[in-house]
């Protein structure tokens, strides 16, 4: 640090004139009245990696925050499953419009402020998610279900109607809801997420391209994963504000009448996004002060004999033409973007899906799936990146040897995913199996139970059915401890002989489902999970470094916005609908309703869990063959910087014995 201090200092002296006035207002920190030789000082590589790594912890907990308060959008404004994946898509559809142009233009001009604007729209973007309860608020369904409404629970039940979750003499008729649908909450939500893409899209590009250029090349691997680590506490903490939020009522000042395991829970969704909106407001203004380039990057540069007009001009139309060509014909950058869209469109459903796969497959609860996913998963994926840092830092290895470890990364992804396949719950998939048997049988279909809601009880013989309905349940028993269970089951297998007609103790059946113990599969997949998770973690700031070091210095930012576009447009939109189709194809219980089919209870686990895996497994395979290409044409790609080779005497060495023959072969 010292060093860099020297050599800022000495650059300075020997500036004058118009270069001087030029160089105080490109790297001062600070704008408007926020500057001043106190504030110069923080002027540093360092101190940026940690602000914009704190302010990427920010956004993933923006995203996961939403991920984890999907569900409850969906109760709240009656939104299908398929319109939320629409929604979810929102950010990668204005990505694919505007990320090449906004990495291209806005990465000629002041970077830290257009990141810090992009910081902003990101806040814009958590209103426009809050905007929906403030113009609707918590909703009639939700008042009714609080005290200050004036209207109990044990009302509702005890009524003259018939409770519709047991079975029914005539077929009831279908009744719509009063309150019609409204598209206004669908827009808001799908403009929230239009918005997140272009703020993500500056927050990325220029982020990581400002990161590399105002440092040393030998000091980038190291930063680019302290600064990833800092972003992947994100979510475990938006998972965790979402559990806190959700744990309050939607009107936090009402006292409900149900508690949170009731299905028409309705949790306070919106209170983490006012955080949010402030949290990012605060480091939108932080990162804003940044200089347009750090003091001693720019000694470096003109040391090394690099002008400002090369690196700062301005780009027209045709040079950005141009660019495109010279991207277009570097077969590195190709071949690197076509193995990342094959894995990232095969490695997509475990990023989005693994929560409900873990529910579905081994019978755990929404709350320990989350934990897994979202904190267990965690520490080895940070221990990945950091590891992975440290090892390209302290060994400087070569470009081939990156590109190399790419692909033993994506051979032991592939052999991980081959284990999920036969990591399965053999007593799951037999439930799922019986309590679909009972639900196309003639006795449940005598009690007219289309459009009952998915209420599983479990029988003396440990059978699930869908619902009391399906068992053929006739009433509803409540002990004093408020458990429920039901009588009269005709459906469930009577042990009495035909003439026999006082009541069955078999023909009983208790709320809830059948126990079934997949705890032991569960710590396995667990364990295969966090390997996978760790070991891809390894390979992200290798891929990362061929991408920024494969293309030249001025194309650098560009090449990241295109990267951006072409993922979105190849994976990050197609895999999240083609993997949720998939899903839905192996459904065996729909949540119907009078006009929809709703949303799906069971699954057929063992299926798709071959199909599922698979389909993953061969996508990320075929996307290894490309990353072989990039190890052979990589060959003559420089990583580190000729001075910073020199620390390393073997590595100078080695680098001397490979200069000749390549000299001679393009001779």
């Amino acid at each position: 640090m010292a060093s860099e201090e020297t050599e800022t200092s000495e650059f300075l002296k020997n500036r004058r004139g118009p270069e001087k006035q030029e160089e105080n207002s490109d790297t001062t920190c600070g704008f408007w009245r926020f500057k001043g030789p106190t504030l110069q000082r923080f002027a540093s590589e360092n101190l940026y990696m940690v602000i914009y790594g704190i302010a990427g912890c920010f956004l993933a907990i923006a995203f996961s925050y939403f991920n984890g308060t999907l569900t409850t959008l969906e109760k709240r404004y009656k939104i299908p499953t398929k319109i939320t994946g629409i929604i979810s898509v929102g950010n990668d559809i204005s990505t694919v419009f505007c990320s090449a142009f906004l990495a291209y233009y806005a990465g000629r001009g002041h970077r830290p402020r257009w990141i810090g604007f992009g910081l902003i729209i990101l806040a814009i973007f958590c209103l426009l998610m809050l905007s929906p309860q403030l113009i609707y608020g918590p909703g009639e369904d939700a008042l009714k279900l609080t005290r200050e409404y004036g209207e109990s629970i044990d009302h509702t039940l005890n009524g003259t109607k018939r409770d519709e979750a047991l079975c029914q003499k005539e077929k009831p008729s279908c009744e719509e809801d009063q309150e019609p649908s409204d598209f206004m909450p669908i827009m808001l939500f799908f403009l929230a997420q239009f918005v997140c893409g272009i703020g993500c899209t500056l927050f990325y590009t220029l982020g990581l391209s400002y990161m590399d250029d105002n440092s040393k090349k030998s000091k980038t691997p190291a930063m680019i994963s302290w600064s990833a680590f800092l972003r992947m506490l994100g979510p475990a903490i938006g998972y965790s504000l979402a559990s806190v939020c959700l744990r309050l009522y939607i009107d936090p000042f009402k006292e409900p009448l149900i508690t949170n395991k009731d299905p028409r829970w309705l949790g306070a969704w919106w209170l983490g996004w006012i955080l949010l909106t402030v949290i990012l407001l605060i480091s939108a203004f932080f990162v804003g002060m940044f200089p347009k380039e750090m003091p001693s990057a720019r000694a470096r540069r003109i040391k090394a004999g690099t002008g400002v007009e090369s690196q700062l001009g301005e780009r027209s139309f045709k040079d950005m033409v141009q660019t495109l060509k010279r991207l277009a014909v570097n077969k590195v950058y190709i071949y690197k973007t076509i193995g990342s869209n094959l894995y990232f469109f095969g490695y997509m459903p475990y990023w989005i899906f693994t929560p409900k796969y873990i529910e579905i497959q081994f019978r755990q609860s929404a709350a320990m799936a989350n934990m897994a996913t979202g904190t267990v998963a965690l520490g080895f994926s940070a221990a990945g990146i950091l590891l992975s840092g440290y090892v390209v830092s302290k060994f400087k290895p070569s470009a081939r040897a990156m590109a190399a470890w790419n692909c033993v990364v994506d051979y032991l992804t592939v052999a991980g995913i081959i284990c999920y396949i036969v990591i399965g719950c053999e007593p799951s998939d037999r439930m799922n199996s019986m309590a679909t048997l009972s639900a196309g049988d003639s006795c449940s279909a005598s009690c007219h139970c289309d459009y009952v809601h998915f209420a599983p009880v479990c029988s003396p013989a440990n059978e699930t059915y869908i619902s009391p309905c399906h068992a053929g349940c006739s009433e509803k028993l409540t002990d004093d401890l408020g458990r429920a269970s039901y009588s009269g089951c005709k459906c469930i297998p009577s042990s009495l002989a035909p003439n026999q007609t006082f009541p069955d103790e078999n023909q009983f059946a208790s709320d809830g489902v059948c126990p079934v113990d997949c705890y032991d599969q569960f710590l396995i997949y667990l364990a295969v999970m966090c390997i996978l998770k760790f070991v891809g973690a390894t390979g992200r700031s290798t891929d990362l470094l061929l991408v920024l070091r494969c293309v030249p210095e001025e194309d650098k930012t560009i090449a990241l916005g295109i990267g951006s576009m072409l993922f979105s447009v190849m994976s990050f939109i197609p895999s999240p609908i083609v993997f949720g189709w998939l899903l839905d194809s192996y459904c065996l219980v729909w949540g119907k309703t009078c006009s929809t089919k709703g949303n799906c209870w069971l699954y057929d686990t063992s299926s798709l869990r071959y199909t599922m895996n698979l389909v993953s497994a061969v996508l990320i395979l075929m996307g290894s063959f490309w990353h072989i290409a990039v190890w052979y044409y990589a060959k003559d790609i420089k990583i580190f910087d000729e001075e910073e080779l020199k620390d390393n005497p073997r590595k100078e060495e080695l680098t001397e014995l490979k200069e000749k023959p390549i000299k001679s072969d393009t001779n």
